[in-house]
C-alpha cells in the first residue's frame, strides 16, 4: 500500500516516534511505501510532501518536534477543500492517510473519512485531554518540563519572600497543572475544571506566611477563568478552528493576589518550552506503540477510527467518540489537590 502521514496542530514530543514506528513496520512487515505531507493539512492542499524511508526516518524517534512540520489548517473552512484533498490523494495514488493530531486535526480526518477517504487518526496533545484514551504522548514530557520549572521557582521565590505564579498549558483540562503542581510541591494548584476562588487562594498563601514559610508558589493552567473575568486571551486572535490564543492568566492572577494580600507577586509563563526538546523515554515508547497500531489499523481497513490507550493496551475507537468532548479532571483529582493543601 501507499500510505501518507501528516502532523497537524501544535507540535508535541513523540510525534517523530509515531512516524518512525509506522514507517518501519509498514515497510518491513507489509511492504508499504510512505510519504509525508508537510505542514499538516496545508501540505495536502498544496501537494507538498517528502518520501519517508527507513533511511531518512532512522533515529527520529529520539528527537522532539516533527520532521513533517505542522500548521493549524482547517480543510472544512476552505472552499473546495474536500475536493482538493481528494484530488491530491488520487494524484499521488494514496491508499491510506494517517493523521497525527488533536481534536481539530482529527475532526478533519473524520470529515474526510465520511466522504470516502481512507483515513485514520492518532491522538496528539500535550494537554492529555483527548476523550477515550488514557494517555497521549507528549504529556509526560510536558509534565517533566513544567515540574522542573516549578522546582526551580521555589528557590527564587523563597530567596525574595515572593509569591510566584507559574502559568502552564491546558486550555480546557488541567492535567499538566495538576501533575506539575503536585509533583513540584506548589502551595496552590488551579485548573480550568473549577473556577478560581481568589479568597481561598489568598488564604492558603497567607497561611504559609503565618507559619514561617514566607513565600508561595501557585501553578495555574492557561485556560482557568478569572473571578468575574473569564479566560485571558492575550491578543484576542483566534485560529482557523475558532480557538482563542490563551495567554496571560498568570500575570493577571499575580496582580490580583498582590492587591489582596500585599505580598510581592511575580508570574512566569512556561509557554512553548513545554512542547520543546526531546521526548521522555515514556513518550518515545508510547509514540512508537501508537505508530505500530496505526499501520495495523490501515491494513485492517479501520477508516474513521483513532488509536487509543486503554489501560496498558493500544486499541482504537471511532474518531467521533474521541472528539465529542474533552477528557477532564474529575473529583478524584480534585481530592488529591485539596488533600495536599493546608487546611484554612
Amino acid at each position: 500500500m501507499r500510505v501518507a502521514l501528516l502532523t497537524g496542530g501544535g507540535d508535541c514530543p513523540g510525534l517523530n516516534a509515531v512516524i518512525y514506528a509506522a514507517v518501519r513496520k509498514g515497510i518491513n512487515h507489509y511492504g508499504d511505501e510512505f510519504l509525508g505531507f508537510l505542514d499538516g493539512w496545508r501540505g495536502v492542499l498544496d501537494n507538498k510532501f517528502i518520501p519517508l524511508t527507513l533511511e531518512n526516518t532512522d533515529g527520529i524517534q529520539l528527537k522532539g518536534g516533527t520532521i513533517l512540520h505542522s500548521s493549524r489548517t482547517n480543510v472544512k473552512k476552505i472552499p473546495g477543500g474536500l475536493e482538493k484533498v481528494q484530488e491530491v490523494l488520487k494524484q499521488n495514488q494514496i491508499d491510506a492517510l494517517i493523521s497525527l493530531g488533536g481534536d481539530d486535526t482529527n475532526s478533519v480526518t473524520l470529515y474526510l473519512a465520511e466522504h470516502g477517504v481512507h483515513a485514520i487518526g492518532v491522538p496528539k496533545t500535550i494537554d492529555n485531554d483527548i476523550n477515550g484514551t488514557d494517555a497521549t504522548f507528549g504529556y509526560d514530557t510536558a509534565v517533566m518540563i513544567a515540574t522542573e520549572a516549578v522546582d526551580r521557582i521555589h528557590t527564587t521565590a523563597d530567596s525574595h519572600n515572593r509569591v510566584i505564579v507559574v502559568e502552564v498549558m491546558g486550555r480546557d483540562a488541567g492535567w499538566i497543572a495538576m501533575a506539575a503542581g503536585i509533583a513540584g510541591g506548589a502551595h496552590v494548584t488551579l485548573v480550568p475544571e473549577k473556577p478560581i476562588d481568589l479568597d481561598h487562594t489568598c488564604k492558603l498563601l497567607k497561611y504559609n506566611y503565618d507559619h514561617g514559610k514566607r513565600y508561595g508558589v501557585v501553578v495555574v493552567a492557561e485556560g482557568c477563568h478569572l473571578p468575574e473575568g473569564g479566560q485571558v486571551t492575550g491578543s484576542g486572535e483566534v485560529d482557523s478552528f475558532g480557538h482563542a490564543r490563551l495567554s496571560g492568566i498568570g500575570e493577571a492572577l499575580a496582580k490580583l493576589i498582590e492587591k489582596q494580600t500585599g505580598f510581592e507577586t511575580r508570574s512566569v509563563n512556561l509557554g512553548h518550552t513545554q512542547r520543546g526538546g526531546v521526548p521522555t523515554a515514556y513518550d518515545r515508547l508510547l509514540g512508537q506503540r501508537y505508530g505500530l497500531h496505526a499501520i495495523d489499523m490501515v491494513h485492517e481497513g479501520k477508516w474513521g477510527r483513532i488509536a487509543v490507550l486503554k489501560g496498558t493496551d493500544i486499541t482504537d475507537i471511532p474518531i467521533k467518540d474521541a472528539i465529542s468532548t474533552n477528557r477532564r479532571l474529575d473529583q478524584r483529582f480534585f481530592d488529591v489537590i485539596s488533600g495536599l493543601e493546608a487546611k484554612v
